[in-house]
């Protein structure tokens, strides 16, 4: 602590009351930006540069420059699981934790992946949109026609806690998991019968690809051309973890030639901006990143980087210190 002076902490959007409660509850000094977007930079660097503890969204994006403004700040709590809008190293070279919220959110992207596999496979968003239209008129044998998910290979990239999340429900469903990963998942191979299988075979052996990769230099861009071009002519491609992982100017060229059956996608390359050729392709079924958004997410995503504030404050270990 500081003395007799309550510790400042900075936050850089609206989050669950329940974390700000718990940081007042601990004698921190809170201030949150009220408004419902993207803090202005100025106005972030105007607001951290005295803070104790700043908690972050993705939307924030802290470069050595926003890191050297930081004048006594031990800690950056990301109010995220990814942390690609942190200079992690660079923090660290200044005695900066930073945090994550790992675990807390597994369970509603892995469920939102397999919406998503659901809504590509069976057309959900053009069944709706045909019905909403009133073009519903008579039950035909070939309105609509999807694909089932029984016996079907379902590939991961990235076994991870959510992978390994959506994994277990994709074998609910019947299908065959297929995975991707620099490290074996004795998990999925013991309890589900999972085959580790080097990149290009997952991409050419799956028919249903699910994406839980982390952005790094390594991933970016991970799915270009060339890999793109492994897939199936019936594949579907499910995006909730990175946009940038996915090249997608070329995914756009393969949903439009129809070199893939479908891709859902939770997240863009240049998000929050989405290329507008998106909105025209049918077969591409489009989320505004809503990975994490349930109710009991996103609070103890709230609660989880609080704690590691009051943990880091109060002179203790982080809870979940990203550690590179």
């Amino acid at each position: 602590m500081n003395g007799m002076k309550k510790p400042f902490v900075f936050v850089t959007r609206k989050i669950p009351d329940a974390a700000i409660k718990l940081l007042r509850d601990n004698n921190f000094l809170v201030k949150v930006y009220s408004k419902d977007l993207p803090i202005p930079k100025d106005l972030l660097l105007k607001n951290i540069v005295n803070a104790d503890a700043v908690i972050s969204l993705l939307t924030e994006k802290f470069d050595p420059p926003v890191i050297d403004s930081l004048n006594r700040c031990k800690i950056i709590a990301n109010y995220a699981v990814g942390y690609n809008n942190i200079d992690v190293k660079y923090a660290a070279q200044k005695n900066i934790i930073v945090t994550n919220t790992p675990d807390v959110l597994t369970d509603s992207t892995a469920d939102l992946a397999i919406a998503l596999l659901l809504a590509c496979a069976r057309r959900i968003n053009e069944a709706e949109n045909f019905t909403r239209a009133g073009l519903y008129k008579a039950w035909k044998p070939d309105l609509l026609l999807g694909i089932e998910l029984k016996n079907k290979y379902f590939g991961i990239l990235g076994a991870g806690r959510i992978g390994t999340a959506a994994a277990v429900r994709a074998k609910a469903f019947g299908m065959k998991i297929l995975y991707f990963s620099d490290m074996k998942n004795e998990y999925l191979e013991k309890n589900l019968g999972a085959q580790k299988l080097s990149l290009s075979s997952v991409l050419k052996k799956s028919d249903f690809i699910s994406v839980h990769l982390p952005l790094t230099g390594k991933t970016f861009h991970l799915l270009n051309k060339e890999r793109l071009a492994l897939l199936k002519s019936s594949a579907v491609l499910i995006n909730t973890s990175r946009g940038e992982v996915i090249d997608e100017t070329e995914l756009i060229k393969v949903l439009k030639q129809k070199r893939i059956y479908a891709a859902g996608l939770d997240v863009y390359e240049n998000e929050p901006g989405i290329n507008k050729e998106l909105f025209k392709i049918r077969n591409a079924v489009l989320l505004p990143h809503i990975g994490s958004a349930t109710v009991e997410a996103r609070t103890e995503m709230a609660l989880l980087a609080a704690k590691n504030v009051a943990a880091v404050l109060s002179g203790k270990k982080a809870l979940t210190p990203v550690i590179l």
